[in-house]
């Protein structure tokens, strides 16, 4: 309870983790791309979802547990890939993979994370999700699927919303580059903030480890993108179906926001459709993910998970009322960690628990079943 009486909401994490980390390193994780309209738009989205409070319901425990792709969740939500976790907070994909067993709940790693599949993957317990940038070498895909098999990851999320590079705006005014290098001014800002620099002394200097295997090549690339980009490619239709081929378990395709692609891809063999813009990071031109989410539910009876701009219990709500199944979050979970190290992503899963029980209080939901009848239509 003391940690909830400081830290009551995702909004205070964030605060507390402004000052606890390097100000090139909040610039990578807070920002988006363009003047971040996008971002915005998530939020405002949201904001218009209504739900109905209800009265004389009497007393009851809402039923927080889900099926999602044949396992059973004591939540509805996970934890969602986040490129270079260990920049943002030393040990990060360890801690969350740990955090995520712990709860029962899936970890995505993804395939430009700071360490390698095989030291998280047993980490991750029953739910471990590998998010794969699409390789253009097939090898190298192959090999990649064998390792991350051999890890404990048991589905796979294919990332089909970076086609090229954003640009980033802020995280390039903030000099971050890739690999990260600690210039004169980026080293006054990391000695300003010395627990995350002492756990950057354990850890070392953050690097894409898994890209590290296949890359021999850096000099191609400019300062604001990193090593993947020389590795992996922008699928077609065909790739995702040699890819369907060779991955025998749940393949989930992740970056989703038309429902002409969500009703193809549950003819190609899709075994989740994943509704993402990447919190604004990519494209500054699209429509908040909620806002999409009606017309792609309607269009596939797969499975659909849901992110970018989710940032308290109430906001899935608001997804799981409109026909989401499922919800991740990223950022969030970062914020926790650099507010307050390994504890703070259990922080931020209990927050979202109590958030939602709240608010299914007020509207009278004892399941997430009932939660499409509670909207303000």
């Amino acid at each position: 309870m003391r940690l909830h009486s400081r830290y009551p909401a995702i909004s205070d994490l964030k605060a507390r983790a402004r000052w606890r980390i390097p100000h090139f390193v909040w610039e990578y994780l807070d920002s988006a791309t363009g003047v971040e309209a996008t971002q915005r738009r998530n939020r405002t989205a949201l904001d218009r979802v209504l739900l109905n409070p209800s009265i004389l319901h009497g007393e009851f425990d809402p039923d927080l547990g889900t099926r999602f792709l044949g396992q059973t969740y004591p939540l509805p939500f996970g934890i969602a890939p986040v490129g270079m976790s260990g920049l943002i907070w030393p040990g990060a994909e360890k801690m969350l993979a740990r955090t995520a067993a712990k709860e029962g709940l899936p970890f995505t790693l993804s395939t430009v994370s700071t360490q390698l599949p095989e030291d998280v993957g047993p980490l991750a317990g029953d739910h471990a999700w590998f998010q794969l940038y699409p390789p253009r070498d097939p090898d190298i895909r192959d090999d990649i699927l064998k390792r991350v098999r051999a890890a404990g990851f048991n589905t796979l999320v294919m990332t089909v919303d970076v086609p090229v590079a954003s640009r980033r705006e802020r995280q390039t005014r903030g000099g971050l580059t890739n690999p990260p290098k600690l210039t004169p001014r980026l080293a006054m800002q990391a000695a300003m903030c010395p627990v995350w620099l002492n756990g950057i002394r354990q850890t070392g200097m953050p690097r894409m480890k898994l890209m590290d295997d296949y890359s021999q090549n850096r000099s191609a690339l400019p300062s604001n993108q990193h090593i993947g980009y020389l590795l992996r490619t922008s699928p077609d239709w065909d790739y995702f179906k040699s890819l369907r081929e060779v991955w025998d378990g749940p393949l989930i395709v992740k970056g989703v926001g038309r429902a002409d692609d969500a009703a193809r891809l549950t003819d190609e063999g899709a075994d989740a459709i994943w509704i993402s813009n990447h919190a604004g990071r990519q494209f500054d031109g699209g429509p908040a993910t909620i806002d999409v989410l009606p017309a792609i539910r309607a269009a596939t009876t797969l499975p659909v998970i849901l992110d970018s701009g989710i940032e308290g219990g109430l906001d899935i709500l608001r997804a799981l009322a409109l026909g989401a199944d499922f919800v991740m979050l990223g950022r969030a979970f970062h914020y926790g960690l650099a507010a307050l190290g390994a504890k703070g992503a259990a922080h931020v899963v209990d927050i979202l628990r109590q958030d939602m029980i709240s608010n299914m209080g007020q509207i009278g939901a004892r399941t997430l079943a009932d939660l499409p009848g509670t909207l303000r239509i």
